[in-house]
C-alpha cells in the first residue's frame, strides 16, 4: 500500500523557522518527512535531527532524505525525551524545532494500525509499536470511571457516560476486539440526533482512547519545556495542534515561558526570579488557508503557534 501524508501548514512552518543554512534543526515529528525535506533543502552546512516514536514512520521516511546523507540524523524516541536526545548527539543548542501534534495520514489510512473507525483492525492505537499499553487494554480493562473520564476529557464527548455504559455491558460478555466492534458500540449508545451530525459518531471516543493510549497530553507539556530550553537564543519553536486540548497546552506553555513571573498580581515586587525566556510571534495561531483546506481536508482543525527564544 502506497502511504501518503500532505504535511500540514508547510509554508507557515518553514517561514515560522527561519531556517539558517549553517543552523541545528529538530522535526520532533518526523512523520514522513515533509516538513523535514523543506528545512534540510534549505540547510548548507547545518543538521536536521528527525525525531518520531513509530519506527514505521522513520524507516518510510528515510528514502525521502537518502539524498542528503550525514546531514540528517535520525532517531526513534518520544519527543519528551528531547533534552536527552540531544544531549545524546552532543548538542548543545538548536536553531529551530518542529512539533506537528498530529496523527499521519499514513497512520490513520494503514487499517493495520486500529486508529480509523472506518476500516477493520485490532484495538491497537499505539504510535510506537514497542510499547505495551493498547487500546484492547484501555477498552476491555479500565475501569468504567476512568474510561468516562478519558471519554469527557480528551474527546469532549457529551455522551461519554451513555458509551462507557454500553462498553461495559458489551465487554461483560465478551472482549470486545476491533475497531469497527467499538464503533458500532458508540454509535449504538448515541441519541438519534448525535447521529445526524456530520462527523462520524465514533470519531471523538476513538481520539480519546488514542490520546490515553499514548499519553500524548502529557507528552505535550514536557516536550514545550524541554524544547524551548533546548533553543539558542533567537531559535524558533513551531508547534502544530489539532483539537482544542492539545493547543491549550501549547498556548498556555508558550505564554507562561513569556511571562516568567508566577507571583500572585498583588505582590508589589517580583521574588520568585523567573524571567521570561521567549516572545511569543503568533498572537493568534496560523490556521491552513482555503487553498489548503481544499487540497488537504484533514488540515481543518490543524493551529500553529511560534515562538523565539530570547
Amino acid at each position: 500500500m502506497e502511504l501518503r501524508h500532505r504535511p500540514v501548514l508547510l509554508r507557515e512552518c518553514i517561514e515560522g523557522l527561519a531556517v539558517k543554512p549553517d543552523g541545528i534543526y529538530v522535526d520532533g515529528t518526523f512523520g514522513r518527512g515533509g516538513h523535514s525535506l523543506e528545512i534540510v533543502r534549505r540547510l548548507a552546512t547545518g543538521r536536521l535531527i528527525c525525531i518520531d516514536r513509530d519506527e514505521t514512520a522513520l524507516e518510510a521516511g528515510r528514502t525521502l532524505l537518502e539524498e542528503f546523507g550525514d546531514t540528517v540524523t535520525f532517531v526513534h524516541a518520544n519527543f519528551r525525551e528531547i533534552a536527552a536526545v540531544l544531549a545524546e548527539l552532543g548538542i548543545p543548542g538548536t536553531d529551530g524545532m518542529l512539533f506537528d501534534l498530529g496523527v499521519s495520514s499514513p497512520q490513520l489510512d494503514d487499517s493495520r494500525r486500529g486508529f480509523s473507525y472506518m476500516t477493520d483492525a485490532p484495538l491497537d492505537m499505539r504510535m510506537d509499536q514497542s510499547s505495551s499499553l493498547t487500546a484492547y487494554e484501555v477498552v476491555n480493562r479500565w475501569s468504567g470511571e476512568e474510561l468516562k473520564r478519558i471519554l469527557y476529557q480528551y474527546g469532549e464527548e457529551r455522551y461519554a457516560g451513555s458509551i462507557t455504559a454500553a462498553i461495559l455491558r458489551r465487554r461483560e460478555a465478551s472482549p470486545i476486539q476491533s475497531t469497527l466492534e467499538l464503533a458500532g458500540i458508540i454509535r449504538s449508545a448515541m441519541p438519534a440526533a448525535a447521529l445526524r451530525e456530520a462527523q462520524h459518531p465514533a470519531k471523538r471516543s476513538f481520539q480519546a482512547i488514542r490520546i490515553a493510549v499514548n499519553d500524548e497530553l502529557a507528552a505535550i507539556s514536557q516536550m514545550i519545556t524541554a524544547a524551548a530550553d533546548c533553543l539558542n537564543p533567537g531559535g524558533r519553536l513551531a508547534v502544530i495542534s489539532f483539537h482544542s486540548l492539545e493547543d491549550r497546552i501549547v498556548k498556555n506553555a508558550m505564554q507562561s515561558m513569556a511571562k516568567g513571573c508566577t507571583c500572585p498580581p498583588d505582590f508589589p515586587v517580583c521574588v520568585c526570579g523567573r524571567k521570561p525566556t521567549i516572545d511569543i510571534l503568533t498572537k493568534k495561531p496560523v490556521v491552513p488557508t482555503e487553498e489548503e483546506l481544499t487540497e488537504n481536508p484533514r488540515s481543518r482543525s490543524a493551529k500553529l503557534r511560534i515562538a523565539k527564544k530570547r
